[in-house]
């Protein structure tokens, strides 16, 4: 019998209560009509036909389902991974071409084979190289992107860049091409949108409908937009008049097949097929352990690498477009009650059902209407506040983000997350290379140390114990070593220099080679090292090496141990120098 550790749907469908068929169904439904306008909608913001983000929308929930950990992950086609798609074909075909979608179908089946290594190889913890601020400042400037690049369908005007300023230059120069009937269907399904979202709810509420009911109207609200626009160009003849619709929607469900094999093409869409995938698991993960935490479900990283990138291998095979988890369709899922992963497979059965009998409505569909409802999903997605709040909390993380934002505005996606990782780096090995140290004294009439810069504690002038705050390794080993230096340099009646450890996880080679430097320069002065409360995989490590034997004082379980064991030694330096010398002996 197969492990449900390896299909965890086994694990879900074992003890399977009737009441989660009724909450699965539910959800999918709600999901089902809040996914139709928005697959439409991200297979156009990808340069894909439509139908694609319909096909997205079925093997792939259906794969997730099977193999993933989250009961309310919903699967997709999302914004940022659209744009990202859309960037990275750019310059390989004509968006919409033959060569275009050959391109994403390996674009996908790419991004999801790296997933699914990932997975295997246990790298989940890859993805704590994307800082929050470095994905906040990315997410904002892909969301300012995505709505630039939405408004040449609002005007009706052909319109497109790569960056910020190449979308409102290309803009500003179509002006003079604006439909005013696709301002007005566009303009007036954004309003309709907004003032839905703002006021829906509430609206409801106050008619006695229940919060959960009223939220997920105001969430479906897409829906009817596209439903009158729909109606509207079809009765007006809308197409006629100038604005461009969606057009003649292939029928039926998407036929399975290989990707194109090209090793060029697949090795020219290696770096941004790594790119999407961290961002997409990054973004998926988030959503899954936020929801997870309030159901006290417990999500497994590497599984879901594995369930993700099943899921875009699925996309690349059945011709869909690139996926990952959305948020705002989560938390819909999640609030409408899905009990289980089934819900996403009920889900995809709603889709494969609104692919075989709505798809002739939706050649009435104007573009403007998708492209409204891209921009007011995006907008949550834009949050230029968080600049100001990280920066006042940290400059380093606050510049991190700033230069992540500037850089997608200004470069382009890959060179914006690309600077963001590289300054994370940067700054990380930075700060842990100049780990912060204090000088501690006894709190009086207890067994605590504190800062004898910031507290009033006792003190030896022939003792001194340095608290250290980080974990040692090569960046930081010469540091320690100055400051240990500089602090016996300044007090010349010292005897014994107590290194406190308790902060300190890991102490690499190049870290001891600088413990045992400092060891043979202090006893070389007539100072004793010792180390307290060192951790015990660190000292199992230390217990292998010479560094013990050879160290000039003692290991003590406790700072205050090494207190009271030292507290009060006047010896002079040339008794120390004699216990150094018989300590070696």
């Amino acid at each position: 019998m197969i492990p449900s550790r390896w299909i965890p749907l086994i694990g879900w469908l074992h003890g399977y209560r009737r009441e989660w068929l009724a909450r699965d169904l539910v959800a999918a439904v709600i999901v089902t009509l809040m996914l139709v306008p928005q697959a439409l909608a991200y297979a156009l913001l990808a340069g894909l036909p439509p139908e694609m983000g319909l096909y997205a929308s079925m093997l792939p929930l259906v794969l997730y389902a099977i193999f993933g950990t989250s009961a309310s992950l919903a699967m997709g086609p999302v914004a940022v991974i659209s744009l990202m798609t859309a960037s990275a074909l750019a310059g390989i075909a004509a968006p919409g071409s033959a060569e275009y979608v050959g391109a994403s179908l390996v674009l996908a089946a790419l991004s999801g084979l790296l997933l699914v290594a990932m997975g295997l190889l246990r790298l989940g913890f890859l993805a704590n190289f994307l800082s929050h601020p470095v994905i906040s400042g990315f997410v904002t400037a892909s969301g300012l992107l995505i709505a630039a690049s939405q408004l040449r369908h609002l005007l009706g005007v052909e319109a497109s860049g790569q960056t910020l300023i190449e979308t409102l230059v290309a803009l500003g120069g179509a002006l003079g091409q604006v439909s005013p009937v696709t301002m007005l269907i566009g303009f007036g399904a954004w309003g309709y949108l907004l003032l839905c979202r703002r006021y829906l709810e509430g609206g409801l509420r106050r008619l006695g409908l229940s919060a959960t009911v009223a939220d997920l109207a105001a969430k479906a609200a897409p829906v009817s937009a596209v439903i009158v626009t729909a109606l509207l160009a079809w009765a007006l003849g809308l197409g006629e008049r100038g604005v461009a619709l969606i057009g003649k929607v292939p029928g039926g469900l998407p036929s399975l097949a290989l990707p194109s094999l090209e090793p060029g093409l697949w090795s020219s869409l290696l770096g941004p097929a790594a790119l999407i995938s961290l961002v997409g698991f990054v973004e998926s993960i988030s959503v899954a352990q936020t929801l997870a935490a309030k159901r006290r479900q417990r999500i497994d990283p590497n599984r879901e690498l594995i369930a993700l990138g099943l899921a875009s291998v699925g996309t690349g095979v059945s011709g869909g477009a690139p996926v990952s988890g959305g948020f705002s369709r989560s938390v819909v899922n999640f609030e409408a009650g899905a009990a289980t992963p089934l819900a996403g497979a009920f889900t995809a059965l709603g889709i494969a059902a609104a692919t075989v009998t709505l798809t002739a409505p939706l050649a009435f569909l104007p573009k403007a209407t998708l492209a409204a409802t891209i921009i007011v999903a995006v907008g949550s997605l834009i949050d230029l506040r968080a600049i100001r709040r990280t920066w006042a909390y940290s400059r380093a993380d606050g510049a991190a983000m700033l230069a992540t934002l500037t850089l997608t505005l200004v470069h382009g996606l890959e060179s914006g997350i690309l600077a963001g990782v590289a300054l994370s780096l940067g700054l990380h090995l930075y700060r842990t290379s100049r780990p912060h140290s204090a000088l501690v004294g006894r709190v009086p009439g207890s067994e605590h140390f504190r800062n004898v810069e910031r507290h009033a504690v006792e003190t030896d002038e022939h003792l001194a114990i340095l608290r250290v705050d980080e974990s040692l390794y090569f960046a930081n080993a010469r540091y320690l070593e100055d400051t240990v230096m500089a602090l016996a340099a300044r007090q010349p009646d010292l005897r014994h220099i107590v290194l406190a450890c308790q902060a300190v996880n890991v102490i690499d080679a190049s870290a001891l080679e600088s413990l045992e430097a400092i060891n043979r320069r202090l006893k070389d002065a007539g100072v004793a090292l010792h180390l307290a409360e060192v951790k015990g995989p660190v000292m199992d490590r230390l217990a292998e090496t010479d560094f013990c034997h050879e160290l000039g004082g003692r290991v003590f379980l406790s700072t205050f141990d090494a207190w009271q064991a030292l507290h009060g030694n006047a010896a002079t330096a040339e008794d120390t120098q004699r216990m150094l010398m018989e300590k070696e002996t």
